[in-house]
């Protein structure tokens, strides 16, 4: 085997096993932004059928604030869009490893079929070269 190939197959082999494990890792960190928001948005629906002078308690950190029903949805409102955007750049990221991933391969099915007209082009050049 060509060893311009070998080096090409072992360089494909490593970037294809680190591209997989950051799909795997985006595909987690999406579902769980999923989870989040879902969840977010569950509260924010119990939370709106609420009075708007209702005292709720919001979550901040590992302590609970008094706040009034509408400042409350309203950062809910905004912890959604975040989540939402945050998805988003998980699922752009995990497009582009993934094109990314499709182009190597591409290029490396172009190598191989280079080196294969190279290798019959030869082949053929030698045997013409014998009859004469």
């Amino acid at each position: 085997m060509d060893m311009e190939l070998k080096k090409a197959f072992t360089e494909m082999q490593v970037n294809k096993i680190e591209s997989t494990k950051k799909i795997r890792l985006l595909d987690m960190k999406t579902d769980s932004l999923k989870v989040s928001k879902q969840r977010v948005e569950l509260t924010n629906k119990e939370v709106s059928q609420l009075n708007a002078d209702t005292k709720v308690y919001a979550s901040v950190g590992r302590m609970f604030v008094l706040s009034d029903v509408p400042s409350l949805t309203d950062e809910m409102k905004t912890k959604q869009s975040n989540f939402e955007e945050l998805i988003g750049q998980c699922e752009k990221n995990k497009e582009f490893l993934l094109k990314n991933l499709r182009e190597q391969e591409e290029s490396l099915r172009e190598l191989v079929q280079q080196k294969r007209t190279e290798s019959s082009t030869a082949k053929e050049n030698g045997t013409d070269a014998k009859k004469e």
